[in-house]
C-alpha cells in the first residue's frame, strides 16, 4: 500500500473535531445492547403512501439528474406550504432550494455567506455542526450561552456579543438539543439587535411542526424585517420521518438564494430525484405534517410519564422530539461519564449535552430522543428504574 511521504504536511482545519457523539453513543449502545434513545431518528416506519409514491417516481422515469435548485413541483409544493403556515411568499424560482438534508443546508448557507475575518454567534448548547461549518468558512465562531435551565436566549448578551465583524446569527427553534421555542417577544429581539446592520440570520428550523401546548411555531419567516436577511432552513426527514433521505431545503431571498445556490451547485448539485417527486406529491395534504404536534406530544407525555417515578428530573420540553434530564440526585459524574455507564449498566443510551458546549459546559443533564415505538420508550424507562439517589 502506498504510504505518506513524510514531508507531506498534513494540517487539519478542524483538529478538535474527533469521532462524534452521536457515532460513540450508538456504538455503545450496539455493544451493550441498549435502548438507543440517543441519536435523533425513529424507529418505526414512514407512511406507506410515501414509499409507494417513490415506486411510482422511479417507474416515472424521475431517475436523473434534477434541476439544481429542486423538482419544481416540490419548490411549489414548499412555498405553498409555507405561506399557508406563516404568511410569506417565496418565489419557488429563485428563493427556494432543495438540499440534501437541513444540515448541507446549514452548512451551505454559512459557507456561502461567512467569510475569514467574519463573526459568526451560534447559541450554545449547539447542534453539532454550526461551528464546524464556521469554522472551514474561515470565519470566527463566537459562542453565547443560553441560559439554565429554560435554555433560552439572553439578549442582553447577545448585544454584548455584537461587534463591527459580526456577519451572521444562527438560531434554532424549536432547540436542539435545549427543547426551548422563540418566543414572538425573542423575534422582535432578534429584528432589533440586527436592525440597521449587515447581519444575516440563519434559522435552523427543522422541528418546526413539533411545537407543544397549544403555542405556535415562531419561524423568521412570519416577520417582514426578520425574513429580509434570513435564510430559513427545513428539512422532510424530521417531518415525515425519513431521516434516511437526506432532503431539506433553505429559503432565503433572492440575492441571498443565488450566493446559497452558487456554492450548492458545486457540493451536491442536485439531491436525489424521486424523493423529491414523492415528497411534492405527499405535500398536497397539509392533514399530513398538521397531525405532528399531537402525534410527538403523545410521545413526549408517554415518556415523562414513564420516567416520573424514576430519580431523574425532567426539564421542561416546548418543542422538538427531544426530553432533557437533569441526573444530579443520582451521580455527580461529569455528563459524559455517567452516559456512558447508563448504557452499560442500565441499558439504556442517552446524549450527554455537554457534548453541545465548545469547551464542554457541563450541566449534568442528558437528553432523550422520544421519537421511538411505544414499546422503545416503556422498554428504555422501564431499566431506567433501576436508578437510585445517589
Amino acid at each position: 500500500m502506498p504510504t505518506l511521504d513524510a514531508s507531506v504536511n498534513v494540517r487539519s482545519k478542524l483538529p478538535a473535531t474527533g469521532a462524534s457523539i452521536f457515532s460513540v453513543m450508538s456504538a455503545l449502545a450496539q455493544q451493550h445492547g441498549a435502548v438507543n434513545l440517543g441519536q435523533g431518528f425513529p424507529d418505526y416506519g414512514i407512511d406507506p403512501v410515501l414509499i409507494d409514491l417513490v415506486t411510482a417516481a422511479m417507474r416515472a422515469g424521475h431517475n436523473q439528474y434534477p434541476l439544481m435548485p429542486g423538482v419544481m413541483a416540490l419548490r411549489e409544493a414548499v412555498a405553498r406550504k409555507v405561506e399557508r403556515l406563516y404568511g410569506r411568499a417565496y418565489d419557488p424560482e429563485h428563493e427556494v432550494t432543495v438540499t440534501t438534508g437541513a444540515t448541507q443546508a446549514i452548512f451551505t448557507a454559512i459557507g456561502a455567506l461567512a467569510h475569514p475575518g467574519d463573526e459568526v454567534i451560534v447559541f450554545e448548547p449547539a447542534y453539532d455542526s454550526y461551528i464546524p461549518a464556521v469554522r472551514l468558512a474561515g470565519a470566527t465562531p463566537v459562542p453565547v450561552p443560553l441560559t439554565v435551565p429554560g435554555y433560552r436566549i439572553d439578549w442582553p448578551a447577545v448585544r454584548a456579543a455584537i461587534t463591527p465583524r459580526t456577519r451572521m446569527i444562527v438560531v434554532n427553534t424549536p432547540n436542539n438539543p435545549g427543547t426551548s421555542v422563540l418566543s414572538a417577544a425573542d423575534g422582535a429581539e432578534l429584528a432589533a439587535v440586527t436592525r440597521g446592520t449587515g447581519i444575516v440570520i440563519v434559522s435552523d428550523e427543522v422541528y418546526e411542526h413539533m411545537v407543544y401546548d397549544g403555542a405556535r411555531h415562531e419561524s423568521v419567516a412570519r416577520s417582514d424585517e426578520l425574513a429580509a436577511r434570513s435564510v430559513v432552513i427545513g428539512s422532510f426527514g424530521k417531518t415525515f420521518h425519513a431521516t434516511g433521505w437526506k432532503v431539506g431545503y433553505a429559503l432565503a431571498p433572492r440575492d441571498i438564494a443565488a450566493e446559497i445556490r452558487r456554492v450548492h451547485q458545486f457540493t451536491v448539485f442536485a439531491v436525489n430525484s424521486p424523493m423529491q417527486h414523492a415528497l411534492a406529491e405527499f405535500l398536497r395534504e397539509p392533514a399530513r405534517y398538521e397531525a405532528l404536534p399531537e402525534f410527538f406530544t403523545r410521545k413526549r407525555d408517554l415518556l415523562r410519564g414513564a420516567l416520573a417515578d424514576t430519580p431523574l428530573e425532567l426539564l421542561p420540553c416546548a418543542g422538538s422530539y427531544f426530553q432533557l434530564a437533569r441526573y444530579d440526585r443520582v451521580s455527580d459524574e461529569p455528563a459524559a461519564e455517567f452516559a456512558q455507564r447508563l448504557v452499560r449498566e442500565v441499558g439504556v443510551a442517552t446524549i450527554p449535552l455537554s457534548a453541545f458546549y465548545h469547551d464542554g459546559t457541563d450541566h449534568r443533564v442528558i437528553r432523550f430522543c422520544f421519537a421511538k415505538r411505544d414499546q422503545t420508550l416503556q422498554g428504555a424507562a422501564e431499566r431506567l428504574r433501576r436508578l437510585r439517589k445517589a
